[in-house]
Order: structure tokens, then sequence, then C-alpha cells
């Protein structure tokens, strides 16, 4: 896979398939062997991914990732940006505060039979709670 492919299917999976809502997309980007080994416990598979995806999605319809820098090395590709919405629906527990926010977040994905198999992602969860008015300010 080159450099070129690799960025391309995880801008994919970012860019198409979760803030435009195409979720039909994954099966040709999510490896069914999945594995988010952080968020905000290890999550496995397929179905494991569409489970985090449609608790994002619930809890922030309008959810949006933008990508801003990403850099591939091998058959990993490293990301930063930011993600932002309106908490308009439940989130871990929290009920909906209609806050709007910004989110900052690293991740590292590593791709085989190129789909995305194993990612590694960190993100400003304090930020995120004191946007929603919630935990420490």
């Amino acid at each position: 896979m080159t450099t070129n492919q690799a960025k391309s299917v995880i801008r994919q999976i970012f860019e198409d398939a979760m803030n435009q809502g195409r979720t039909e997309l994954y099966h040709d980007l999510i490896h069914p062997a999945y594995i988010n080994h952080d968020f905000p416990a290890p999550v496995e598979g397929f179905e494991g991914f569409m489970i985090v995806d449609r608790m994002f999605r619930t809890a922030f319809p309008d959810f949006s990732v933008t990508i801003e820098d990403e850099v591939v090395a091998g058959d990993r590709v490293a990301t930063r940006g930011f993600f932002s919405g309106t908490h308009t629906g439940e989130f871990m527990g929290i009920p909906p505060t209609g806050r709007s926010f910004r989110c900052t977040y690293s991740d590292i994905w590593r791709l085989k039979d190129g789909k995305g198999r194993e990612n590694w992602v960190q993100m400003d969860m304090l930020g995120l709670m004191q946007q929603l008015g919630v935990g420490a300010t």
C-alpha cells in the first residue's frame, strides 16, 4: 500500500464515513478484526467500532472530525486534529447539555488488507467535559 493509499483510507474513514454519516462505507474501510486499544476501554471487532460510532453520533448528531496533520510510516497512519459538535444526546451517562465543543485528538491507525485494523486514540476528554459543563473547570 502506498503512502497516498494509506492516507486515503484514513481520510475516507473520517471525512466520507464519519463526517457525512455514510456509515455503509465502514464495511470497506474497517477490518473485521478491528481493535481500538484506548477508548474508553478496548473495543474489538467491526461491531465494536460501530457501537462507538453510534455513541458519538447519538450524543453529537452534528459530530465532525477535522484532520490537521497526518504522517504515514509503513502500515501506520498517525493523525492529529479535532472533533466538534453539539451535545444533544446522552454521552457516557451525561444528559444532553446543548453545548457545542471542540476537542483535540491524536491517533495512530495500523492498516491491514487496506482497512483500519488497529487504532490508538488520545482525546482531550477533560477539555471535552469542561466544555460540556461537567467535571473540573
